[in-house]
C-alpha cells in the first residue's frame, strides 16, 4: 500500500496525518520546526495556536459548535486534544495552548504508522499521495513552487493576534468574574468595565495610536491589504465608528458589574489562556499597533492600568489559494490526482475549520491509498459543506470562510419557528447523517457512543 506524505504539522497537517494513520495507511509527516520557524510561530510543539486559545462556540445552535461535534463523533484528534486540555470559557471551547500542542505532538509522534521528519520541504514531491498543510505562512521556497504550479493564482489577506496579560498585574478591584448572561460556570471571563468618560479617553487614544510597520515578508503585498472580518484589528474596527466596539467586543450587555448593580458603558473581557489561570488574553483585541502603543493604550482600561504583557498583539500575512479554480470538495487538486491541500491555505478560516479540512483531506488521501471510494461528507454537514464552498466559491471574489449555517444544503421544506428552529433542524440533520452514514463508512461499524 502506498504511503502518504503530509507536509506541515499544524492543526490541519496533524489531523490529516492522524486520520490517514488511523485508517491503516503509513504516513511520512514533514515539519520544518525546530530548525526553522515562521514569523508567527515560536513553540517547538505541533499544532501551535497563534492568534487565540479559543476554538469558539460549543453550542449546537452555532455552526462551529456543530462542526466540532461532527468531528468529535468521528474521532478527530484535534477535538480530543481540545477537550482534554480545555480551560473555562463560558459556552466556548478554549484550551491551554501549551498542553494542547503537547497532547497532539505526543499522539502524532507515538503513532506506529506515522514517521516524523523534522526538515523543511522546498518543493512539492513530483509524485505520490501528498497532503500540503503548510499554513498561511508557507516558507518562501515551497510557496514559490506552489505558485508556479497553480499559475500564480494565489491570494492573501492579513490576520491579527490579541495580546496576553499577566493575571497577577490585573486590578481585580476594578474587574469582576462573570460569563455573559451567566453561561458556563459563571466566572469564565474576567470583565473590565469602563464608564463613558473612561471609554471616551480610551477610544480617542486607540484611533490615534501608531500602527506597526509591516514585516519584510509582508511589504510586497502592502498595497493589497485586506483584513479578514473575523480577525479585524481592534484599532481598525474602532475607526468604523464610536459605537462599533460597544456593539462588538466591548459589548456590556449581559454583564452586571457587582460594584454598581448595572451594566457598564463598555466592558473589555479577558479569557483564561492556561489552566493555572496565570495568563489572560484580551478578547477581540487582535491588533497591529506598535508594542509601546499597545502598552500605553490598553493600560487606559481601568483594570489594566498596571498590566504586564506576556505577549503583545502581532499582525501577519495569511496566504490562500484561489481554491474554486483548483480544488475538489475533498481538497484534492483537479489537475493532479493524489495531491491534496488542507488548512487555511485552502480558504477555510479558523482553527476548527482548518482541522476539519485536514480531517477530510486525510480521509480522502487514505481512501486513495487503499483504492477505495472517498466517503461523501455531504452538504448536510459542516465538514462537507466547507469543502463544497472551497471548491465552488461564490459569484463574487473568493474569500476565506468560517463555518456557518448558510453554506449547508437548504431544507427540503419550510421550517417554522424562525432561526432557532432552523438551526436546530440543521444540527439534527447533520448529526443524523454523521451517525448513520459517515461513521459506518469511516469505521466499518455501526455508531455507538
Amino acid at each position: 500500500m502506498e504511503r502518504i506524505t503530509v507536509i506541515g504539522a499544524g492543526l490541519a497537517g496533524c489531523e490529516a496525518a492522524y486520520r490517514a494513520a488511523e485508517a491503516g495507511v503509513g504516513v511520512d509527516l514533514y515539519e520544518m520546526k525546530p530548525a526553522r520557524y515562521t514569523p508567527a510561530h515560536s513553540y517547538r510543539g505541533f499544532a501551535e495556536l497563534v492568534c487565540s486559545n479559543s476554538l469558539r462556540s460549543n453550542q449546537l445552535s452555532n455552526a462551529v459548535g456543530l462542526l466540532k461535534e461532527e468531528m468529535r463523533l468521528l474521532g478527530s484528534l484535534i477535538m480530543r486534544a481540545a477537550y482534554a486540555t480545555q480551560v473555562p470559557a463560558g459556552s466556548a471551547l478554549a484550551v491551554d495552548r501549551t498542553r494542547f500542542s503537547d497532547y497532539i505532538t505526543d499522539a502524532v509522534c507515538t503513532h506506529s504508522l506515522i514517521t516524523v521528519h523534522q526538515e523543511e520541504i522546498l518543493q512539492l514531491p513530483a509524485s505520490g499521495i501528498v497532503v500540503v498543510a503548510t499554513g498561511p505562512l508557507t516558507s518562501e521556497a515551497l510557496a514559490a513552487d506552489i505558485r508556479e504550479m497553480v499559475g500564480g493564482e494565489q491570494l492573501h489577506f492579513y490576520d491579527a493576534a490579541a495580546p496576553i496579560v499577566d493575571f497577577a498585574t490585573v486590578d481585580t478591584e476594578r474587574a469582576f468574574f462573570a460569563s455573559r448572561y451567566g453561561k458556563g460556570a459563571g466566572d469564565d471571563y474576567l470583565n473590565c468595565p469602563m464608564n463613558r468618560e473612561e471609554y471616551d479617553a480610551f477610544y480617542d487614544a486607540l484611533i490615534h495610536a501608531e500602527e506597526a510597520e509591516l514585516h519584510d515578508f509582508d511589504r510586497s503585498a502592502q498595497k493589497e491589504l485586506t483584513v479578514f472580518e473575523g480577525c479585524m484589528p481592534v484599532e481598525i474596527m474602532a475607526k468604523r465608528g464610536y459605537d462599533t466596539l460597544r456593539f462588538g467586543p466591548l459589548k456590556p450587555v449581559g454583564l452586571t458589574d457587582p460594584r454598581t448593580g448595572r451594566e457598564a458603558y463598555a466592558t473589555v473581557q479577558l479569557r483564561r489562556e492556561n489552566l493555572s489561570g496565570t495568563m489572560y488574553n484580551l478578547v477581540g483585541f487582535q491588533t497591529h499597533l506598535k508594542f509601546p502603543e499597545q502598552k500605553r493604550v490598553f493600560r487606559m482600561i481601568p483594570a489594566l492600568h498596571d498590566a504586564e504583557f506576556f505577549r503583545y498583539g502581532v499582525m501577519h500575512r495569511n496566504t490562500y489559494l484561489n481554491s474554486p479554480r483548483l480544488l475538489t470538495p475533498h481538497y484534492g487538486m483537479r489537475t493532479r490526482d493524489g495531491l491534496f491541500f488542507a488548512g487555511q491555505m485552502t480558504g477555510v478560516e479558523g482553527y476548527v475549520e482548518s482541522a476539519a479540512s485536514g480531517f477530510v483531506a486525510g480521509v480522502a488521501a487514505a481512501s486513495l491509498a487503499k483504492g477505495r471510494e472517498v466517503p461523501d461528507f455531504s452538504e448536510y454537514t459542516e465538514l462537507g459543506a466547507l469543502g463544497y464552498y472551497v471548491s465552488r466559491g461564490t459569484s463574487g471574489k473568493f474569500q476565506p470562510m468560517n463555518a456557518n449555517f448558510g453554506i449547508l444544503a437548504a431544507p427540503d421544506c419550510k421550517i417554522k419557528g424562525g432561526k432557532v428552529a432552523r438551526n436546530a433542524f440543521y444540527a439534527e440533520r447533520s448529526l443524523s447523517y454523521v451517525r448513520g452514514s459517515l461513521y459506518p463508512q469511516l469505521t466499518g461499524k455501526e455508531f455507538s457512543e
